[in-house]
């Protein structure tokens, strides 16, 4: 795995988003979002929950509310998202400005406490199975805020807060969900797929068969058996699902084994 500490990244993501919603006409708290059935405003209470729910679990060890019988993760996640998400429309933007506001300096207090070394608190399920170190959870913590934010300024038409201090953490941290693309391809040991990413956000990484399964490294493969190349955009929003399969490998390059490049293109880096 490819380890680094996102945790000073939340307050320049936080202050971009805070900065964009103080700037939001009323008409535009309405605009829809990638998002099915949201508008900016269920987005942003969407936030607020996830600020919420960190704070609760992290912080104060409380579960929360409970899987129904047979309930898989994403239709959990979806039934607990749609929940509060309908309940915060009593509530003003205004409101949801004040909690992200007061909730953030808690969540960064709360993540100065965390050892990235340790267990995650929740683990990244897109990233494999079984137990996540916590700067990995903290990293998909991340990307969630500011996915979101991106989506918001999409729906806005406002770009941003895109630049590569805050980008290329995002870039990362999604690629981490290739090893988990490429499970279902079995090659030799030391078979490697090339991951290029290009602009300033960008780098090259290199997925790397041990026989049964894939590693990530962070360096350039001088022969691959497989190459995908794509743009810093296409991966977010290949890997946060706001762009299609089809689209994003209109968007890439590919070259060499088919399947690889194939499996490689479906990086999924959320619970769906």
């Amino acid at each position: 795995m490819l380890v680094f500490d996102a945790r000073p990244l939340f307050v320049l993501e936080r202050r971009a988003l805070l900065d964009l919603l103080g700037s939001l006409e009323e008409a535009e708290w309405s605009a829809g979002t990638v998002c099915p059935g949201w508008a900016v405003r269920e987005v942003v209470a969407h936030l607020v929950d996830d600020y919420l729910r960190r704070l609760s679990g992290s912080r104060d060890g409380y579960s929360g509310v409970p899987f129904a019988p047979g309930e898989s993760l994403p239709v959990y996640l979806a039934r607990i998202n749609g929940e509060f998400v309908a309940a915060m429309r009593q509530c003003s933007p205004a409101t949801m400005v004040d909690l992200l506001t007061h909730l953030g300096p808690q969540l960064d207090e709360m993540w100065e406490r965390t050892d990235p070394a340790g267990l995650a608190y929740l683990d990244v399920s897109w990233a494999g199975t079984g137990t996540s170190p916590a700067w990995l959870d903290c990293a998909r913590e991340y990307t969630e805020f500011w996915v979101h934010q991106q989506q918001i300024r999409d729906a806005v038409g406002r770009p941003g807060a895109d630049g590569p201090e805050l980008l290329r953490p995002v870039v990362v941290t999604f690629l981490h969900a290739l090893p988990v693309a490429l499970r279902g391809s079995v090659r030799p040991a030391g078979t490697e797929v090339s991951f290029e990413v290009t602009g300033s956000a960008g780098g090259c990484w290199a997925a790397v068969s041990d026989g049964t399964g894939w590693g990530l490294l962070d360096r350039v493969c001088p022969a691959p058996a497989a190459a995908v190349r794509m743009d810093a955009d296409t991966v977010w929003r290949l890997g946060s699902r706001g762009i299609t399969v089809e689209e994003a490998r209109r968007r890439a390059e590919a070259t060499g084994d088919p399947e690889l490049t194939a499996a490689a293109t479906t990086l999924l880096a959320v619970v769906a």
